[in-house]
Order: C-alpha cells, then structure tokens, then sequence
C-alpha cells in the first residue's frame, strides 16, 4: 500500500494510461481524483475502484479552461482536505508537418500539454506549498508530496509531423526541472515521465477511425499502419508497452520510494 490515505489527482484518467494509473493508485490506498473530457469513461474507472473497495471521485470537463482547473482543485478539496500528488496526464496528439501546421494546432497542443499543467500546479499551491510552508514553520519538517508531468520521448527526440506535440511535451521538462528546484525546500519532488510508444488511442492504427473533438473540430486519432511498424522495428523489446507498463512508473514518482528523486525525466520506452 504505497499511497495509503493519499489524494491524488490524475487528469486525462478516463482512459488510457490515466485510467490506469487511477486504478493502480486506488490499490495503493490512494483516494483518487477522475478527470476526463467524456464523463461515461470516467465514471466507468470511479465505479471499477469502488468495486474494489477503494475510494474515488471524478470531475470531468475540459481543463484547458480555468472554471474547470478552479473545480478540479475545489472539488478535491471539499471532499478529500488536500492534494498529496497531482499526475498532468491529460492530452492528445494533433499532427501535421510544419509547413501545413495551423495556428489552431499549435495553440492547442502547447494549451494541453504546456500551459494547463502550468495552471493545474499554481491553482494547487495553496494546498501543496504553502501547506507544506506552515508544517515546516510548525513542526520543522513537512511530508513528501509529488507532481508528477507526462512527457513523450517525442519532447526528449523530437519527431517527424509532431512539431506542436514536441513543443508542449519539451516545455513540460523545462517546468519540471524548474520547479523541482523551486519547491525542493518544501519536500515536493517533482518529476516527469516521458513515454515511448505505449498502445493508447492515440498509437493505435489510424484505420479504426477513433477522434476527439476540440472547439467543433473532430480532430483524428490514431497513427498509419506502416509508422507503427516503423517504430515496432526500433524498438529493442519489439513491442508496444501496455498502460498498465506506464502506470507503474506514474505509481514510482507517486510514492514515498522517491522521495529523495526529483527533476528527473524518466524514459518509459522499451529500450528504445
């Protein structure tokens, strides 16, 4: 029970890597937080951890907006009394070669990826840093608490038709190491995860026709059959990782066994 009575917070958990490390997390003793675009799958993962007899919640909604960001952290709140870990998971992909990339493709990967963890960690520092700030002046001491950013090797190597995708997921590195120093001093560790290619939606084959609609847009999921391959090929362990792979790395940085880790990036990628 590495997360006995800790709240956490995991956007983009309706799904995926997210979803899975919300159930991973409740095993744990975790009272997690489901956040999703979709609340039917969101609702499925708080009904799955119940089931189990854990303890979880969802808040669903877009949290690129503000009102959403400001009810994700009251919401948690209210009902749990703090945050002891917030995962920024949330996101998707949005390709296209630079010299065919719109501004609205743009905009929204560096809002997904970059800009809304940014404001997810300021809107939650009333109740991580400042929190910690008044145990360290009462008592001396504070208990470790975790953000924990979702990067790509994409944002670690680049690549080709991800210039938006690689952008956000770069940037987020630069925050994490940043902050790490920042809150160092507070007991917070900071840390990010960047994945490699792990079957989710947006790794699956292009062929199955999955989407997400963004402001009116249905923008496509999903990559063609011979870039899968292309990466297969290059991959040591000759596989896609699975989410519940991924999860156990988010759990790691979630935990109390790195509490002496932080600023780290962490490629989960087979080998690759």
């Amino acid at each position: 029970m590495l997360l006995q009575n800790k709240v956490a917070i995991i956007t983009g958990s309706g799904r995926g890597i997210g979803a899975a490390a919300a159930k991973l997390f409740a095993a744990h003793g975790a009272k997690v937080v489901i956040n999703d675009l979709d609340p039917r799958p969101a609702e499925e993962v708080v009904k799955q951890i119940e089931a189990l007899g854990g303890t979880a919640i969802s808040v669903c909604g877009d949290v690129t907006t503000d009102g959403l960001i400001e009810e994700l952290i009251g919401q948690t709140v209210d009902k749990f009394g703090g945050i002891d870990i917030l995962v920024n998971n949330a996101g998707y992909t949005w390709d296209g070669m630079i010299h065919k990339m719109t501004d609205d493709q743009w905009d929204a990967m560096l809002a997904i990826h970059l800009t809304t963890p940014f404001k997810l960690i300021r809107a939650a520092i009333p109740y991580m840093r400042d929190v910690a700030k008044k145990e360290i002046d009462a008592n001396g001491a504070t208990k470790a608490r975790k953000i924990v950013n979702v990067s790509s090797t994409t944002g670690t190597r680049g690549n080709i038709g991800q210039v938006n995708y690689s952008a956000g997921k770069a940037g987020v590195i630069g925050m994490t190491k940043t902050l790490a120093k920042e809150w160092g001093a507070f007991n917070i560790q900071v840390n990010a995860v960047a994945f490699g290619f792990i079957e989710t939606r947006l790794t699956q084959s292009d062929s199955v026709g999955d989407a997400t609609e963004r402001d009116g847009q249905r923008v496509k999921l999903g990559m063609p059959d011979k870039v899968r391959d292309s990466i297969f090929a290059q991959i040591p362990m000759k596989r896609p990782g699975t989410v519940d792979e991924a999860a156990g790395a988010l759990l790691f940085f979630a935990s109390d066994l790195s509490n002496y880790v932080s600023g780290q990036v962490l490629e989960v990628a087979g080998g690759w």
